[in-house]
Formats: C-alpha cells, sequence, structure tokens
C-alpha cells in the first residue's frame, strides 16, 4: 500500500517545473518555420502559468494580454487522469486531467508540467474522497452507519407514535357518537 501523499509539498506548488519550458521549445522547435511564431506565446504561458491548491479546490490561471483562470472545486471532481507522451516521459513530466460534469468530454482542467504528477493525483483523489465521504457523516462526525441506524430508531419512535394517535383518534371518533346523548 502506498503511503499518503505529502499534503505540504502538494499545497506549495505554485507553478510548473522548469522541465516544462525545455517540452515548450522542443515542440516549437517541431516545425522550424514557424518557431519565431510559436515560441513567444509558449513563453508567455510557461512564465505565467501558476497553480494553487487550497482547502476547498485548485485554481490554475496563466496568460498576458488574455487572463485565464479555471477555478475547480474538490467536490466538482469527477475523475483523474495522468497522460504523457515520449518526450515528457524522457523529461518526467506529465499532465494531470481533471474532469467534471461539465458535460464537456474534455478535461476542466489541466494541469501540466509537473514531476510529482502521482503524488497530485493521490492527493486529488484523497481529497475527491474526502469531501464525498464528508458528505455522508454527521456533524458530530459520526460515520454513515450509525446515523442510518440513529436514524432507523428515530423513524421507528415516530411510526409507533403515529399508531398511538391514530388508534387513539379512531376511538375517539367512536365514543362521542354513543355518548352524545343526543336525540
Amino acid at each position: 500500500m502506498k503511503p499518503p501523499p505529502d499534503e505540504a509539498a502538494i499545497l506549495a506548488i505554485e507553478r510548473p517545473h522548469r522541465d516544462l519550458w525545455t517540452y515548450y521549445l522542443l515542440g516549437c522547435l517541431v516545425v522550424p518555420p514557424l518557431f519565431p511564431l510559436l515560441v513567444l506565446p509558449a513563453w508567455f504561458r510557461y512564465h505565467t502559468m501558476r497553480y494553487r491548491f487550497t482547502a476547498e479546490g485548485i485554481s490554475m490561471r496563466w496568460g498576458i494580454l488574455f487572463r485565464r483562470e479555471i477555478i475547480v472545486n474538490y467536490a466538482r471532481i469527477q475523475d483523474i487522469h495522468l497522460r504523457s507522451n515520449v518526450v515528457e516521459r524522457w523529461l518526467g513530466l506529465a499532465k494531470v486531467l481533471i474532469q467534471t460534469a461539465s458535460g464537456n468530454a474534455a478535461a476542466e482542467m489541466s494541469l501540466e508540467g509537473l514531476k510529482q504528477y502521482e503524488a497530485v493525483r493521490d492527493f486529488l483523489y484523497l481529497k475527491m474522497r474526502g469531501v464525498k465521504d464528508h458528505a455522508h457523516r454527521a456533524a458530530d462526525g459520526a460515520p454513515a452507519g450509525e446515523r442510518e441506524a440513529e436514524l432507523a430508531a428515530a423513524l421507528r419512535e415516530v411510526a409507533q407514535e403515529l399508531r398511538r394517535t391514530r388508534e387513539a383518534l379512531s376511538s375517539a371518533r367512536a365514543t362521542p357518537a354513543s355518548d352524545s346523548g343526543h336525540v
């Protein structure tokens, strides 16, 4: 069994690893004539990309002229994938693709340039499950099984009280008709 990911190390991630810039450069060199046009947007993307892991969710932002920011709460996460091509594997990088129930088949957020991608994935799974498990816990921290037993006992008491009330009402209806003394 794997040890849980180091939460402090994951929360401290703010920028992609510098090897992402190498990856972007290699991608721009695939088409040498277009290198001057492709390298500038890649440089701006790499140097402005920021991640923020909080207790509620993850945010990712980048851009100079057209600033983009994506915020995903842990409760909205449906699935998490890791993806890396040959060059990314050679550099020790991978993308963490986060999907939500937004109705889009593509990932809502793609965390790029991470060396500790497996730890980030495990951290996100723990947070995602923790949010969903937390919804199944009572305010006092009782597990769902204990809460269900308490709820069943309370419902049995309510059912017994309703039976007694129904019996009292039916006997009260029968009694006044015979004792009314009306002619």
